[in-house]
């Protein structure tokens, strides 16, 4: 850029950001309670502020000015004047760069110092003091870019719910010891495209990657203190950033590739973005970005206390979104990542946040309503984690139309059915069902349940079945943090055993479990590294765990345990393809009939009785027999039953039904079994699941 002006030209309110237009970059941010407004330049080290420029318009609350001649690549950051009066909500201090909460890149590293908190951190008044350091030096810079991709060639998979199984992962962990990779490229965007990682998922079967948080975050002060650091990724730094940790060299378009590539293969990719709160924390938190660009309008304020922050989601902070640009910072970030990075749907941390009123959680609220009604982000898949810690913050089954659910019902149900709980029966019914009693509503389908085991968050499914005590000492809080009731079993030992009848249940088991949950109605959801046994030494909260206790060991998938796992895995998923009542795209009550004496969905017991209401509630119950059907083109009706024994003996199932052909499809006690014709009469071992087909021929 040729010398730099003295002043702005007027520039325009629209798009907020800064916007390179060819001839010059056009800045515009938001604020409401802001008296001045001063954009701030720096030179290409970002260590040396070189000019400090006044946004000479405000319109409609943005404040917005023109720099002609700047060029894609200039580094810059913000300066609000306004009234500092904490005990009114207000908390502006010009002594503090902030970040565009538009930045589409950012420059240097968030440094940890006392001058980032707009009070003397460590003054008698706390918050209510005023400080006058410079935070520029330890500041990231926002950067200038200009977007430039082709995706015309580029077809998304828009892969049908109904269809749908996802991976979650976390884009480092994913490939940080895959030694196939590259080492510059291990645990960056571009390993996600390696042709290892894309072979393993098709194989498999699964249709979406889902990435935990990539937005640009920051590393809590008290990790890093501690020699830890945030390895989730939930706390954000800025929404249309990418993690620039994630980057295996200087250049954006190495996610953009990734996210070619993968649609290529058939893959979606989903992100796990967090808008509930942001990594400024409390109001004792630093000042950052919006609390210093508009404290008052960004984030929900205690009403009796305004220099409180409302605190639903245990963060310390959370956003308003009842207002219109905070609603409006979430839709442009998420069209932003779906139309610059070929994002194919998002899951909502927290997402009950994002519904929140003065009245409570609001199914109607703002934000919903924008999201279903955008002609890019309405086609999206759009995933909520319907919780948080708030009065009232467990909504499941409460979203709007056009949302699936993270389902953690189902979790908790299938862990307590396989532990050997009692009176399990008849809420594992309703979840193997799609959970219609939290679902069916508002025309929503199956999909709509969003079923799993495991997360990043808790045990693996490993540990699940090798634990039950939480091991968290690594995490440096004295093994207090994290889930005290994991609904897990050991199976007779705490941990690692090489006692072999220990190993083959807990094999046996997770078997189990992965058989329940692909022949489950809803949208099936495994977590990286369970279809081969990953474990994380029985951490359930390795969120601060960036190393080999959460990276994923590839070696496991070359042991004989593991390579048998994901080839289980990966039948059950072809079979929840080959087979449509496996994925039926409406709810069951068996009160439709495909053909003369089947019902669409039948429950039994081993006696192959239908259950009567005692029954269901029999404490003692762990046998159940739940057979979904449909009629084929050519008048057969195809049945598939599921048979579930949490029980430690072996049950024989009587199989009712006059039927042409019946053979077993899978089953977790006997996974080397290929498919094989069966008479009216199954027997299933302990602790084990399987399924059977059957064909009845009613001709036309």
């Amino acid at each position: 850029m040729s010398a730099l002006p003295d002043r702005l030209d007027g520039g325009t309110p629209y798009p907020l950001g800064a916007t390179f237009d060819g001839l010059g970059v056009n800045f515009a941010v938001f604020s409401a309670h802001a008296e001045q407004m001063e954009l701030c330049l720096f030179e290409p080290s970002g260590r040396r502020e070189i000019a400090r420029l006044r946004l000479p318009e405000c319109t409609d609350e943005v404040w917005h000015g023109y720099l002609p001649n700047a060029r894609p690549g200039l580094l810059y950051g913000y300066r609000a004047h306004g009234r500092f009066e904490p005990e009114n909500g207000h908390r502006f201090n010009p002594h503090k760069l902030l970040l565009d909460p538009y930045a589409r890149r950012l420059h240097g590293n968030l440094k940890w110092t006392d001058a980032l908190h707009a009070y003397p951190l460590r003054s008698r008044r706390a918050d209510l003091g005023f400080d006058k350091r410079d935070s520029a030096p330890a500041m990231p810079k926002a950067v200038v870019t200009h977007d430039s991709f082709d995706w015309s060639r580029d077809v998304r998979p828009n892969t049908p719910w109904s269809h749908t199984v996802i991976y979650e992962a976390h884009a480092k962990g994913l490939t940080k010891l895959m030694e196939e990779v590259p080492a510059r490229e291990r645990g960056t965007f571009a390993a996600l495209a390696h042709p290892r990682v894309i072979d393993h998922l098709k194989r498999l079967g699964v249709t979406a990657l889902e990435l935990l948080p990539i937005h640009a975050f920051s590393q809590d002060r008290f990790l890093q203190e501690k020699g830890l650091r945030n390895y989730w990724g939930y706390n954000s730094l800025n929404f249309f950033t990418p993690e620039p940790g994630y980057f295996s060299e200087d250049n954006q378009d190495e996610l953009r590739v990734a996210v070619r590539r993968l649609h290529a293969a058939g893959i979606e990719v989903i992100l796990d973005v967090v808008f509930n709160h942001s990594c400024e924390g409390s109001e004792l938190g630093p000042t950052l970005c919006w609390r210093g660009l508009d404290n008052a309008t960004y984030y929900r304020l205690a009403p009796e206390a305004r220099r409180h922050c409302v605190n639903d989601t245990g963060t310390g902070n959370t956003f308003n979104l009842t207002h219109a640009r905070v609603i409006q910072m979430v839709a442009d970030s998420l069209r932003y990542w779906a139309t610059s990075y070929g994002i194919d749907g998002f899951r909502f941390d927290l997402g009950l946040t994002l519904g929140r009123t003065d009245h409570g959680f609001d199914p109607n609220a703002g934000l919903f309503d924008v999201l279903r009604q955008d002609p890019i982000l309405g086609r999206l898949k759009l995933i909520a984690e319907p919780w948080d810690v708030g009065l009232g913050g467990y909504q499941l089954g409460n979203f709007p139309p056009g949302f699936a659910e993270w389902n953690d019902k189902y979790r908790d149900t299938v862990r307590r059915y396989w532990r050997g709980d009692p009176g399990q029966r008849a809420d594992l019914a309703a979840r193997l069902s799609g959970s219609g009693d939290l679902f069916d509503r508002r025309a929503r389908r199956p999909w709509a349940s969003v079923n799993f085991l495991t997360s990043h968050d808790g045990y693996t499914l490993a540990d699940l079945v090798a634990f039950e005590e939480r091991h968290n000492e690594a995490n440096g809080e004295d093994n207090r943090d994290g889930h005290d009731n994991n609904l897990s079993r050991n199976w007779g030992v705490e941990g690692a055993t090489d006692d072999r009848s220990i190993l083959d249940m807990r094999a046996r088991v997770q078997r189990s479990f992965l058989l329940t949950l692909l022949a489950s109605l809803g949208t099936p959801m495994l977590v990286a590294g369970d279809e081969f046994g990953r474990t994380q030494g029985g951490n359930n909260n390795a969120y601060c765990q960036d190393n080999a206790i959460s990276w994923i060991d590839w070696s496991l998938l070359d042991s004989e345990h593991g390579a048998a796992l994901s080839a289980f895995t990966a039948r059950l998923i072809d079979l929840r393809k080959r087979h449509v009542v496996l994925r039926a795209p409406v709810f069951l009550y068996g009160e439709g009939s495909p053909g003369h004496g089947i019902n669409d969905v039948e429950w039994w017991d081993e006696r192959g009785e239908r259950l009567a209401p005692e029954d269901w509630h029999n404490p003692e119950g762990r046998a159940l027999a739940m057979r979904r059907a449909i009629r084929l083109d050519d008048g057969q009706v195809e049945a598939v039953t599921l048979l579930l024994n949490a029980s430690d003996d072996p049950i024989g199932f009587s199989l009712p039904g006059v039927v042409f052909e019946r053979r077993l499809l899978i089953d977790s006690a006997r996974p080397d079994a290929g498919e094989e014709p069966i008479g009216d009469q199954y027997e299933l071992a302990s602790h084990s699941a399987a399924l059977i087909l059957s064909i009845a021929d009613f001709g036309d």
